[in-house]
Protein backbone atom coordinates (compact mmCIF):
# COMPACT_ATOMS: atom_id res chain seq x y z
CA UNK A 1 0.00 0.00 0.00
CA UNK A 2 1.14 3.26 -1.16
CA UNK A 3 0.41 6.62 0.08
CA UNK A 4 2.90 8.57 -1.70
CA UNK A 5 1.03 11.59 -4.12
CA UNK A 6 2.22 12.57 -6.99
CA UNK A 7 5.08 15.65 -7.15
CA UNK A 8 3.28 16.97 -9.74
CA UNK A 9 -0.08 16.91 -7.90
CA UNK A 10 0.90 18.26 -4.54
CA UNK A 11 3.05 21.34 -7.06
CA UNK A 12 -0.37 21.82 -8.06
CA UNK A 13 -2.05 21.86 -4.05
CA UNK A 14 0.64 24.17 -3.55
CA UNK A 15 -0.34 26.91 -6.45
CA UNK A 16 -4.10 26.65 -5.37
CA UNK A 17 -3.30 27.49 -1.81
CA UNK A 18 -1.30 30.70 -3.07
CA UNK A 19 -3.71 31.45 -5.07
CA UNK A 20 -7.02 31.26 -3.03
CA UNK A 21 -4.95 32.87 0.13
CA UNK A 22 -4.99 36.08 -1.89
CA UNK A 23 -8.22 35.61 -3.20
CA UNK A 24 -10.17 37.27 -0.78
CA UNK A 25 -9.05 40.38 0.03
CA UNK A 26 -12.38 42.14 -0.18
CA UNK A 27 -15.26 42.71 2.31
CA UNK A 28 -15.70 38.78 3.17
CA UNK A 29 -17.79 39.20 6.42
CA UNK A 30 -20.21 41.90 5.05
CA UNK A 31 -20.78 39.58 2.09
CA UNK A 32 -21.50 36.52 4.02
CA UNK A 33 -23.82 38.20 6.41
CA UNK A 34 -25.75 39.77 3.71
CA UNK A 35 -25.91 36.13 1.36
CA UNK A 36 -23.56 38.18 -2.00
CA UNK A 37 -22.36 35.80 -4.12
CA UNK A 38 -19.41 37.26 -6.43
CA UNK A 39 -19.25 36.67 -9.67
CA UNK A 40 -15.68 38.49 -9.84
CA UNK A 41 -14.55 36.37 -7.45
CA UNK A 42 -16.21 33.06 -9.68
CA UNK A 43 -14.40 34.24 -12.43
CA UNK A 44 -11.25 34.67 -11.27
CA UNK A 45 -11.41 31.24 -10.08
CA UNK A 46 -12.16 30.03 -13.55
CA UNK A 47 -9.41 32.56 -14.61
CA UNK A 48 -6.97 30.54 -12.54
CA UNK A 49 -8.39 27.00 -14.11
CA UNK A 50 -10.05 25.36 -11.33
CA UNK A 51 -12.78 24.48 -13.72
CA UNK A 52 -10.67 22.34 -15.79
CA UNK A 53 -10.57 20.03 -13.27
CA UNK A 54 -12.83 16.74 -14.03
CA UNK A 55 -12.74 17.99 -17.90
CA UNK A 56 -10.78 16.40 -20.79
CA UNK A 57 -8.58 18.78 -22.69
CA UNK A 58 -10.71 18.74 -25.72
CA UNK A 59 -13.67 20.60 -23.96
CA UNK A 60 -11.06 23.20 -21.83
CA UNK A 61 -9.62 20.87 -19.32
CA UNK A 62 -6.18 20.20 -18.06
CA UNK A 63 -5.72 16.74 -18.97
CA UNK A 64 -6.06 14.06 -21.94
CA UNK A 65 -8.00 12.15 -19.04
CA UNK A 66 -10.26 12.93 -15.67
CA UNK A 67 -7.68 12.82 -12.56
CA UNK A 68 -10.06 12.72 -10.10
CA UNK A 69 -7.07 12.86 -7.28
CA UNK A 70 -5.93 16.01 -8.64
CA UNK A 71 -8.78 17.67 -8.58
CA UNK A 72 -9.37 15.92 -4.77
CA UNK A 73 -5.96 17.54 -3.73
CA UNK A 74 -6.49 20.77 -5.73
CA UNK A 75 -10.12 21.71 -3.12
CA UNK A 76 -8.63 20.62 -0.22
CA UNK A 77 -5.98 23.27 -0.82
CA UNK A 78 -8.59 25.02 -1.87
CA UNK A 79 -10.21 24.85 1.70
CA UNK A 80 -7.15 25.48 3.71
CA UNK A 81 -6.65 28.62 2.34
CA UNK A 82 -10.30 30.40 0.99
CA UNK A 83 -12.62 31.72 3.96
CA UNK A 84 -15.32 31.38 1.86
CA UNK A 85 -17.03 27.71 2.20
CA UNK A 86 -19.98 28.83 0.03
CA UNK A 87 -17.75 29.50 -2.98
CA UNK A 88 -15.77 26.35 -2.52
CA UNK A 89 -18.73 24.40 -2.50
CA UNK A 90 -20.24 26.25 -5.87
CA UNK A 91 -16.81 25.06 -7.50
CA UNK A 92 -17.09 21.85 -5.95
CA UNK A 93 -20.78 21.04 -6.85
CA UNK A 94 -20.11 22.63 -10.21
CA UNK A 95 -16.93 20.21 -10.86
CA UNK A 96 -18.54 17.23 -9.32
CA UNK A 97 -22.26 17.34 -10.45
CA UNK A 98 -22.49 19.13 -13.14
CA UNK A 99 -19.26 18.88 -15.43
CA UNK A 100 -18.10 15.40 -14.38
CA UNK A 101 -21.88 13.98 -15.06
CA UNK A 102 -21.94 15.52 -18.38
CA UNK A 103 -18.06 14.10 -19.39
CA UNK A 104 -19.99 10.45 -18.34
CA UNK A 105 -23.37 11.17 -19.69
CA UNK A 106 -23.94 13.67 -22.03
CA UNK A 107 -23.91 13.59 -26.23
CA UNK A 108 -20.89 15.07 -28.07
CA UNK A 109 -23.06 17.75 -28.81
CA UNK A 110 -23.99 18.70 -25.31
CA UNK A 111 -20.36 18.76 -24.17
CA UNK A 112 -19.28 20.98 -27.38
CA UNK A 113 -22.29 23.70 -26.21
CA UNK A 114 -22.39 23.17 -22.63
CA UNK A 115 -18.48 22.09 -21.19
CA UNK A 116 -16.34 24.71 -22.57
CA UNK A 117 -18.65 27.27 -21.17
CA UNK A 118 -18.49 25.68 -17.73
CA UNK A 119 -14.71 25.27 -18.19
CA UNK A 120 -14.25 29.37 -19.04
CA UNK A 121 -16.40 30.25 -16.08
CA UNK A 122 -18.89 31.98 -19.01
CA UNK A 123 -21.60 29.55 -17.96
CA UNK A 124 -22.20 28.75 -13.96
CA UNK A 125 -24.30 25.75 -13.71
CA UNK A 126 -27.13 23.74 -11.31
CA UNK A 127 -27.74 20.39 -10.41
CA UNK A 128 -31.61 20.62 -9.60
CA UNK A 129 -33.17 16.47 -7.98
CA UNK A 130 -34.96 17.66 -4.39
CA UNK A 131 -38.55 18.22 -4.25
CA UNK A 132 -41.04 19.45 -2.05
CA UNK A 133 -42.39 15.70 -1.37
CA UNK A 134 -39.13 14.08 -3.11
CA UNK A 135 -36.04 14.53 -0.86
CA UNK A 136 -34.73 11.09 0.17
CA UNK A 137 -37.15 9.40 -1.40
CA UNK A 138 -35.75 11.05 -4.30
CA UNK A 139 -37.43 9.25 -7.38
CA UNK A 140 -41.07 9.72 -5.77
CA UNK A 141 -40.19 12.78 -7.71
CA UNK A 142 -43.73 14.53 -9.12
CA UNK A 143 -41.92 16.56 -11.87
CA UNK A 144 -43.03 15.21 -15.06
CA UNK A 145 -42.14 15.02 -18.71
CA UNK A 146 -44.21 14.80 -21.73
CA UNK A 147 -43.43 13.81 -25.48
CA UNK A 148 -44.57 16.02 -27.53
CA UNK A 149 -43.08 16.16 -31.23
CA UNK A 150 -39.72 17.24 -30.99
CA UNK A 151 -38.70 17.24 -26.99
CA UNK A 152 -40.45 16.80 -24.03
CA UNK A 153 -42.92 19.48 -21.55
CA UNK A 154 -41.48 19.99 -18.35
CA UNK A 155 -43.64 20.55 -15.50
CA UNK A 156 -42.38 20.49 -11.78
CA UNK A 157 -40.38 22.57 -9.00
CA UNK A 158 -37.18 21.64 -7.88
CA UNK A 159 -35.86 22.63 -4.37
CA UNK A 160 -32.71 23.43 -2.66
CA UNK A 161 -31.11 24.07 -5.78
CA UNK A 162 -27.02 25.62 -5.30
CA UNK A 163 -26.61 28.57 -8.03
CA UNK A 164 -30.48 28.21 -8.77
CA UNK A 165 -30.52 31.51 -9.18
CA UNK A 166 -27.73 31.93 -11.80
CA UNK A 167 -27.54 28.96 -13.86
CA UNK A 168 -27.13 29.16 -17.38
CA UNK A 169 -27.97 25.49 -17.50
CA UNK A 170 -29.47 23.12 -15.42
CA UNK A 171 -29.21 19.62 -14.86
CA UNK A 172 -32.83 18.44 -14.09
CA UNK A 173 -34.85 14.96 -13.85
CA UNK A 174 -38.33 14.13 -14.21
CA UNK A 175 -40.28 11.08 -14.74
CA UNK A 176 -41.16 10.46 -18.79
CA UNK A 177 -42.86 7.51 -17.79
CA UNK A 178 -44.77 7.48 -14.97
CA UNK A 179 -46.00 4.36 -14.88
CA UNK A 180 -42.67 2.73 -15.14
CA UNK A 181 -41.84 4.62 -11.69
CA UNK A 182 -37.97 4.87 -10.91
CA UNK A 183 -37.22 3.18 -14.28
CA UNK A 184 -39.19 6.66 -15.68
CA UNK A 185 -36.88 9.24 -14.40
CA UNK A 186 -34.83 10.64 -16.85
CA UNK A 187 -32.65 13.54 -17.65
CA UNK A 188 -32.64 16.88 -18.60
CA UNK A 189 -30.17 19.81 -19.62
CA UNK A 190 -32.47 23.45 -18.99
CA UNK A 191 -31.22 26.46 -20.07
CA UNK A 192 -32.03 29.99 -19.17
CA UNK A 193 -33.82 30.67 -22.48
CA UNK A 194 -36.21 28.50 -22.47
CA UNK A 195 -39.90 29.29 -22.22
CA UNK A 196 -41.39 28.45 -19.21
CA UNK A 197 -38.54 27.77 -16.75
CA UNK A 198 -37.62 30.30 -14.21
CA UNK A 199 -35.59 30.32 -11.06
CA UNK A 200 -36.51 31.91 -7.76
CA UNK A 201 -34.85 34.31 -6.03
CA UNK A 202 -31.86 33.95 -3.42
CA UNK A 203 -32.90 32.30 -0.26
CA UNK A 204 -31.18 33.36 3.05
CA UNK A 205 -29.93 30.59 4.77
CA UNK A 206 -28.00 29.67 8.23
CA UNK A 207 -24.87 29.13 6.36
CA UNK A 208 -23.01 29.29 3.11
CA UNK A 209 -24.62 32.11 2.39
CA UNK A 210 -21.88 32.98 -0.22
CA UNK A 211 -23.60 30.33 -2.22
CA UNK A 212 -26.88 31.62 -4.36
CA UNK A 213 -29.89 28.72 -3.17
CA UNK A 214 -33.28 28.82 -4.90
CA UNK A 215 -35.56 27.33 -6.50
CA UNK A 216 -36.02 26.14 -10.19
CA UNK A 217 -39.73 26.21 -11.34
CA UNK A 218 -40.58 24.63 -15.02
CA UNK A 219 -44.37 25.42 -15.96
CA UNK A 220 -44.85 23.86 -19.32
CA UNK A 221 -41.34 23.88 -20.14
CA UNK A 222 -40.05 22.42 -23.89
CA UNK A 223 -37.12 20.93 -23.88
CA UNK A 224 -35.86 19.59 -27.38
CA UNK A 225 -34.45 16.03 -27.76
CA UNK A 226 -31.09 17.18 -28.07
CA UNK A 227 -31.02 17.98 -24.22
CA UNK A 228 -32.07 14.63 -23.30
CA UNK A 229 -29.05 13.52 -20.65
CA UNK A 230 -28.54 10.08 -21.20
CA UNK A 231 -31.79 9.08 -23.11
CA UNK A 232 -35.33 8.27 -22.07
CA UNK A 233 -35.35 5.90 -18.49
CA UNK A 234 -31.95 6.40 -17.82
CA UNK A 235 -31.87 9.04 -14.58
CA UNK A 236 -31.83 6.15 -12.46
CA UNK A 237 -28.76 4.85 -13.53
CA UNK A 238 -27.12 8.71 -14.02
CA UNK A 239 -28.01 9.59 -10.73
CA UNK A 240 -26.81 6.48 -9.19
CA UNK A 241 -23.76 6.95 -11.19
CA UNK A 242 -22.83 10.88 -10.31
CA UNK A 243 -24.01 10.30 -6.94
CA UNK A 244 -20.89 8.21 -5.53
CA UNK A 245 -18.79 10.84 -7.45
CA UNK A 246 -20.47 14.23 -5.61
CA UNK A 247 -19.77 12.44 -2.62
CA UNK A 248 -16.10 11.13 -3.17
CA UNK A 249 -15.36 15.24 -3.82
CA UNK A 250 -17.94 17.64 -3.04
CA UNK A 251 -16.75 18.03 0.54
CA UNK A 252 -12.93 17.62 -0.59
CA UNK A 253 -12.38 21.56 0.43
CA UNK A 254 -13.52 20.60 3.91
CA UNK A 255 -10.63 18.25 4.71
CA UNK A 256 -8.59 21.61 3.92
CA UNK A 257 -10.44 24.07 6.31
CA UNK A 258 -10.24 21.20 8.68
CA UNK A 259 -6.65 21.56 8.65
CA UNK A 260 -6.20 25.15 8.78
CA UNK A 261 -9.08 24.95 11.82
CA UNK A 262 -6.81 22.71 13.87
CA UNK A 263 -3.35 24.70 13.17
CA UNK A 264 -5.23 27.87 14.36
CA UNK A 265 -6.82 26.01 17.51
CA UNK A 266 -3.22 24.89 18.27
CA UNK A 267 -1.87 28.16 17.51
CA UNK A 268 -4.35 29.60 20.09
CA UNK A 269 -4.06 26.84 22.72
CA UNK A 270 -0.28 28.20 23.12
CA UNK A 271 -0.88 31.69 22.95
CA UNK A 272 -3.43 31.67 25.51
CA UNK A 273 -2.88 32.36 29.17
CA UNK A 274 -4.94 31.64 32.17
CA UNK A 275 -3.93 30.70 35.64
CA UNK A 276 -0.57 30.80 34.69
CA UNK A 277 -0.37 28.67 31.57
CA UNK A 278 -1.12 28.59 28.20
CA UNK A 279 -4.72 26.74 27.81
CA UNK A 280 -3.01 23.71 25.80
CA UNK A 281 -2.15 22.53 28.69
CA UNK A 282 -5.36 21.93 30.53
CA UNK A 283 -6.50 18.51 29.38
CA UNK A 284 -10.08 19.73 28.05
CA UNK A 285 -8.52 21.83 25.66
CA UNK A 286 -5.40 19.31 24.96
CA UNK A 287 -8.20 16.51 24.20
CA UNK A 288 -10.48 18.36 21.82
CA UNK A 289 -7.23 19.28 19.46
CA UNK A 290 -6.49 15.85 20.12
CA UNK A 291 -10.31 14.69 18.91
CA UNK A 292 -9.56 17.41 16.05
CA UNK A 293 -6.29 15.89 14.81
CA UNK A 294 -8.18 12.00 14.75
CA UNK A 295 -11.05 13.47 12.75
CA UNK A 296 -8.94 15.15 10.23
CA UNK A 297 -6.41 12.03 9.07
CA UNK A 298 -9.97 10.10 9.28
CA UNK A 299 -11.70 12.10 7.22
CA UNK A 300 -8.71 12.37 4.77
CA UNK A 301 -7.82 9.12 4.76
CA UNK A 302 -11.39 7.71 4.25
CA UNK A 303 -11.29 10.35 1.32
CA UNK A 304 -8.26 9.11 -1.14
CA UNK A 305 -9.58 5.53 -0.64
CA UNK A 306 -12.51 6.73 -2.32
CA UNK A 307 -10.48 8.19 -5.14
CA UNK A 308 -8.63 5.61 -5.53
CA UNK A 309 -11.16 3.10 -5.82
CA UNK A 310 -13.43 5.40 -8.98
CA UNK A 311 -9.81 5.51 -10.65
CA UNK A 312 -9.66 1.96 -10.77
CA UNK A 313 -13.29 2.24 -11.99
CA UNK A 314 -14.60 0.33 -9.12
CA UNK A 315 -17.93 0.12 -7.71
CA UNK A 316 -17.82 2.36 -4.30
CA UNK A 317 -21.06 2.99 -2.83
CA UNK A 318 -20.75 2.33 0.23
CA UNK A 319 -16.97 3.71 0.70
CA UNK A 320 -18.95 7.02 -0.83
CA UNK A 321 -21.40 6.99 2.15
CA UNK A 322 -18.58 6.36 4.43
CA UNK A 323 -16.99 9.17 3.72
CA UNK A 324 -20.08 11.35 3.28
CA UNK A 325 -20.98 10.81 6.67
CA UNK A 326 -17.47 10.78 8.47
CA UNK A 327 -16.41 13.99 6.52
CA UNK A 328 -19.77 15.76 7.38
CA UNK A 329 -19.96 14.79 10.90
CA UNK A 330 -16.33 15.55 11.70
CA UNK A 331 -16.35 19.32 10.20
CA UNK A 332 -19.24 19.71 12.47
CA UNK A 333 -17.94 18.16 15.68
CA UNK A 334 -14.28 20.28 14.96
CA UNK A 335 -16.06 23.35 14.12
CA UNK A 336 -18.14 23.10 17.14
CA UNK A 337 -14.66 22.18 19.34
CA UNK A 338 -12.82 25.68 17.48
CA UNK A 339 -15.02 27.76 19.13
CA UNK A 340 -15.51 26.27 22.97
CA UNK A 341 -11.55 26.31 22.37
CA UNK A 342 -11.79 30.07 21.62
CA UNK A 343 -14.33 30.82 24.08
CA UNK A 344 -16.11 34.21 23.71
CA UNK A 345 -13.55 34.80 20.57
CA UNK A 346 -14.78 32.20 18.68
CA UNK A 347 -18.71 33.08 19.84
CA UNK A 348 -17.64 36.89 17.92
CA UNK A 349 -19.09 36.88 14.10
CA UNK A 350 -15.91 39.09 12.98
CA UNK A 351 -13.34 36.65 13.47
CA UNK A 352 -14.73 34.16 11.59
CA UNK A 353 -14.83 31.29 13.86
CA UNK A 354 -18.20 30.82 14.22
CA UNK A 355 -18.35 30.81 10.85
CA UNK A 356 -17.16 27.14 10.24
CA UNK A 357 -19.67 26.20 12.19
CA UNK A 358 -23.19 27.43 10.63
CA UNK A 359 -21.14 26.33 7.30
CA UNK A 360 -20.54 23.13 8.31
CA UNK A 361 -24.26 21.93 9.45
CA UNK A 362 -25.08 21.83 5.74
CA UNK A 363 -22.87 19.16 5.14
CA UNK A 364 -25.15 16.85 6.92
CA UNK A 365 -28.07 17.27 4.83
CA UNK A 366 -27.12 18.24 1.04
CA UNK A 367 -25.95 15.06 -0.85
CA UNK A 368 -27.39 13.01 1.19
CA UNK A 369 -28.33 13.36 4.74
CA UNK A 370 -26.25 11.30 7.82
CA UNK A 371 -29.53 9.24 8.54
CA UNK A 372 -29.60 8.48 4.80
CA UNK A 373 -26.01 7.48 4.67
CA UNK A 374 -25.91 5.39 7.57
CA UNK A 375 -29.41 3.40 6.17
CA UNK A 376 -26.87 2.77 3.76
CA UNK A 377 -23.83 1.62 5.46
CA UNK A 378 -26.39 -0.92 7.60
CA UNK A 379 -27.79 -2.23 4.11
CA UNK A 380 -23.99 -3.29 2.98
CA UNK A 381 -23.48 -4.57 6.22
CA UNK A 382 -26.95 -7.17 5.40
CA UNK A 383 -29.35 -5.03 7.98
Amino acid sequence: MDFTLPDSHIEYQKQVIDFASTLLEDNFIDREQESKFSIDLWRACANFGLFKLLTPREYGGFDEEVDLLKAVLAMEGFGYACRDNGLALGISAQLWTIQLTLVHHATEDQKARFLTKLVSGEYLGAHALTEEIAGSDIYNMQTTAKPVDGGFILNGKKRYVGMAPLADVVITFANARPEMGAFGVTGFLLERNLGGFRSSDNQSKMGLRTHPFGEIIMEDCFVPDRNVLGGVGAGLGICNHSLEYDRCGILASNVGTMEKQLEECVQFAKQRKQFGQSVGKFQSVSNRIANMKIRLETARLLLYKLVWLKQQDKPAMLEASMLKLVLSENFLDSSLDAIRIHGGTGYLTREGIERNLRDAVGGVIYAGTSDIQRNIIAKFCGL
